[in-house]
């Protein structure tokens, strides 16, 4: 796609899980605030105690769960967190739990710390939620930690309280597994709200919530995430980050501050109203197209279709679509519009597509792939 641009040619894409707008303005206020008092030295290695005292004042005041700043890390991005948090609790040998569809890096990060993830699939039909009867039959003596991300990248699942209860039944049967939640999207949520996953019975002392800045604050390029648990677990990923990155960027703990106080409430509601109406619109899009399926999304800002119908199917001189990948390609060639395979998710008959752009941009995109999809004989 990138190329294709290069080359002047009209490309539209939907691969980007990033928001289309600006941080709340009280923050950039804060970041060139934070310039101004020439606060560009370090801080602590877990993060200023002002920014983790704001997050601990408003995860007690949104989500019910009570930490010290001392529970709190501060990290260069939430996927730090979840890198620190894999190297802080497993071995080599250890299994982590990974629901499908997953985003890459919950897949990867325990690759490349020597851990075996094991896959545990879900179905459209449920929403792609986890069930607990997958998670029972797939923990096994070597497990060591689930890594749930809800709501999801890349389906955009929220699972709901009475299945996370079930999930958590599951667990108080296998003390030895701790959960990752990664919660990053927790303020992009429609018709089902979205519950912390500590806050469940048994699960506050064995639970991991990581979450940041880059949704729902739209602060992608801040690079700040921040992860919240157990003392000793948060210490020994403490001591992972002081050998690897020191503590995140002075000028973008400033902002987030502004952002815990200013990017809930009005800011977040608004969001939320204008994720709403892109979905509903790609959704309907999407359904109306003959042989795609396509779940309705309940958090973060991607749909999630099945098209394997248009496998072994041939564009125009073409020869037959071999799966997702080679869909993509065919879409980018010949429509100049950039989606995402599903086979880089673990769901090789699904393609991700990410409403976080303009209506203009989804109009022509869903016009362009109903153009294509319908070429394909």
């Amino acid at each position: 796609a990138i190329e294709l641009k290069r080359q002047g040619k009209p490309v539209l894409s939907l691969s980007v899980g990033e928001p289309d707008f600006d941080p709340p303005p009280l923050v950039m206020a804060a970041a060139h605030e934070a310039l101004d008092k020439r606060m560009v030295k370090y801080t602590a290695l877990a993060g200023s105690h002002e920014l983790r005292s704001a997050i601990c004042r408003d995860l007690k005041a949104r989500k019910g769960l009570q930490y010290a700043p001392e529970q709190v890390l501060c990290c260069n991005g939430a996927k730090q967190a979840i890198l620190q948090a894999v190297l802080a609790l497993c071995n080599p040998g250890d299994e982590v739990l990974v629901p499908a569809p997953y985003w890459p890096s919950h897949l990867g990060i325990p690759q490349l710390c020597g851990v075996t993830p094991v896959v545990v699939e879900t179905r459209p039909h449920e929403g792609y939620c986890l069930q607990p009867a997958a998670l029972e039959a797939a923990i096994t003596p070597a497990s060591r930690l689930l890594i749930l991300c809800n709501p999801s990248n890349p389906t955009g699942a929220v699972i709901p309280k009475s299945t996370l209860e079930g999930i958590a039944a599951v667990l108080r049967r296998h003390p030895n597994v701790s959960v990752l939640s990664d919660e990053i999207y927790e303020l992009i949520a429609y018709d089902e709200p979205h519950v912390a996953f500590a806050t469940l019975a048994g699960m506050y002392d064995r639970t991991l919530t990581v979450n940041g800045f880059s949704k729902g604050a739209a602060m992608t390029g801040f690079r700040l995430g921040y992860v919240c648990g157990p003392t000793h677990a948060v210490q020994a990923m403490a001591k992972v980050q002081g050998n690897n990155t020191s503590c995140p960027c002075s000028i973008s703990q400033h902002a987030a501050v502004a952002a815990v106080e200013h990017a809930h409430g009005a800011f977040a509601a608004g969001c939320v109203d204008n994720f709403r109406a892109k979905r509903d619109y790609v959704v309907a899009r999407l359904r109306a197209m003959p042989g795609v399926e396509c779940p309705e999304p309940q958090g973060a800002f991607y749909v999630f279709p099945t098209v394997a119908a248009f496998y072994g199917r041939c564009p125009p001189g073409g020869g037959p679509i071999a799966g997702s990948v080679a869909l993509c390609d065919y879409l980018l060639r010949a429509e100049h519009l950039a989606v995402v395979p599903g086979l880089a998710f673990g769901a090789p008959g699904s393609l991700r597509l990410s409403y976080a752009t303009s209506m203009e941009v989804l109009t022509q995109s869903m016009d362009r792939m109903e153009r294509g999809l319908a070429s394909l004989t």
